[in-house]
């Protein structure tokens, strides 16, 4: 499988700057196996240590703060080479080991050729507590669950991936490659983007074993949950999660504690939401008020939506057969706005560094899906899951922001155009969302 996060590690190996990298990442997302193929390609020997597996590893930082130390008990336990430059060293499994954490930043000051690269599961809970790593001391990369253009490498796709990436102005896609782009991210809806459902696909062409995948990573994410350190949120976080498809079947998909129980408060779920945003196994988006620098600034903390890490965890947690994706089907009809959005979503999250957030405004009624920051420009999106681009809601958003709106966005099935300043993208090129928008400006103001 090819990810394109490699390149990123190859820069990070590279960098003069470089510092003892963690990896974040939920479950199965396939932190583990990025990391030992970089090592496998790129250096001449790998150095893994799993802090799970071998809970002994852990004493060797306990005891002490030297590197030297550490690096030679570690050699002598594994039977591993260590070598400056020559060896990726892999601690995995490090959400539990605070020391281990914690060594990284005398890795960082006193043995700066020694590459080490960490992964957790649950890095992101460990790393939301006080004084649980070294600021300052580390680089940070984020593994999301791999791209629509990913999926169609792994699918044996690469030459529409090469034609996605050739294009260079915004006109339509030819039919030779629109339908059966169309037809590849149906797929994706269904086995979404973790590597192990992927592969049940691509190579095994199993959908029973793909089914089976999906609802192995969805008990393992349930299992994590009695991990959080007060007992008493497991119900909670229980609770939320399993109403998150309840959340999204709805027309206003804003998040409403009473949808996860009856008379529930904000006050006595909070934390246990922000356990499963931390865990990023859901993805918060706030409601924006204007479309103002910095967003932050204009969120409305009180309305937000939720959405899963995956489409395809998504579709499987939401029952849905992989048969409902046949055409016309009522099911499928009913549902494919939250898939369709959950898709997007996820999109957006690796290509733009700030969070979308999104806009409504009550009377009378709108709704704009997302609003997505690239450089110093907001840009409203809007998200059809079919056909027919017309939306009131941008129309209106222009109206009330005319100053701050260079482009609207829309995705949808309709083929690529610039239609004035309305951008529509198709749902299968989601992953060129800021290289569209980019050529967009430039044939809009730079003719």
């Amino acid at each position: 499988m090819k990810r394109y996060i490699m390149e990123k590690l190859v820069k990070w190996k590279e960098s003069t700057y470089r510092k003892p990298l963690i990896l974040k990442g939920v479950r199965q997302v396939g932190k583990t196996w990025i990391l030992k193929e970089f090592g496998r390609q790129y250096y001449e020997n790998v150095a893994y240590f799993n802090f799970d597996e071998n809970e002994e590893y852990k004493q060797f930082f306990e005891t002490t703060k030297d590197v030297n130390r550490i690096l030679q008990n570690l050699m002598m336990a594994s039977g591993q080479k260590i070598l400056p430059e020559i060896t990726l060293i892999i601690f995995d499994e490090i959400q539990d080991c605070p020391k281990v954490i914690n060594s990284l930043k005398y890795f960082c000051e006193n043995a700066p050729k020694y590459h080490i690269a960490c992964a957790g599961s649950l890095l992101g809970i460990a790393l939301a507590k006080p004084s649980s790593f070294p600021v300052g001391k580390v680089n940070f990369m984020q593994i999301d669950p791999m791209t629509f253009s990913e999926f169609l490498i792994a699918n044996g796709d690469e030459n529409l991936v090469h034609y996605l990436d050739s294009i260079d102005r915004v006109d339509p896609i030819p039919d030779a490659f629109f339908n059966p782009l169309y037809e590849k991210l149906k797929m994706y809806y269904i086995t979404g983007g973790m590597p192990e459902s992927v592969l049940m696909w691509t190579e095994a062409r199993d959908v029973s074993l793909m089914q089976e995948a999906l609802s192995g990573i969805i008990g393992a994410y349930e299992r994590d949950f009695s991990k959080h350190p007060n007992i008493n949120e497991f119900p909670k976080i229980s609770m939320i999660w399993k109403s998150i498809p309840s959340q999204l079947a709805r027309k206003n998909k804003k998040f409403l504690f009473k949808v996860v129980k009856e008379g529930a408060r904000a006050r006595e779920y909070e934390n246990a939401l922000q356990w499963l945003v931390d865990a990023r196994l859901v993805h918060k988006i706030y409601r924006s008020t204007s479309p103002g620098l910095p967003v932050a600034a204009y969120d409305d903390l009180s309305a937000f939506k939720i959405y899963l890490v995956d489409v395809g965890l998504l579709r499987r947690f939401a029952q849905l057969a992989p048969t409902a994706f046949k055409e016309g089907n009522r099911l499928f009809s009913e549902f494919k706005g939250a898939l369709t959005e959950n898709f997007v979503l996820q999109t957006l999250i690796t290509q733009f560094e700030v969070m979308p957030r999104y806009w409504t405004q009550k009377n009378p009624p709108y709704e704009v899906d997302f609003l997505i920051q690239r450089e110093n420009d907001i840009f409203p999106v809007e998200v059809k899951s079919e056909s027919n681009t017309t939306s009131k809601s941008l129309k209106k958003f222009k109206e009330l922001f005319p100053d701050t709106v260079k482009l609207r966005v829309c995705f949808s099935l309709d083929n690529l155009k610039l239609d004035d300043d309305v951008l529509n993208i198709p749902l299968f090129m989601a992953d060129q969302t800021d290289r569209l928008i980019g050529l967009a400006l430039e044939e809009r103001y730079h003719k």
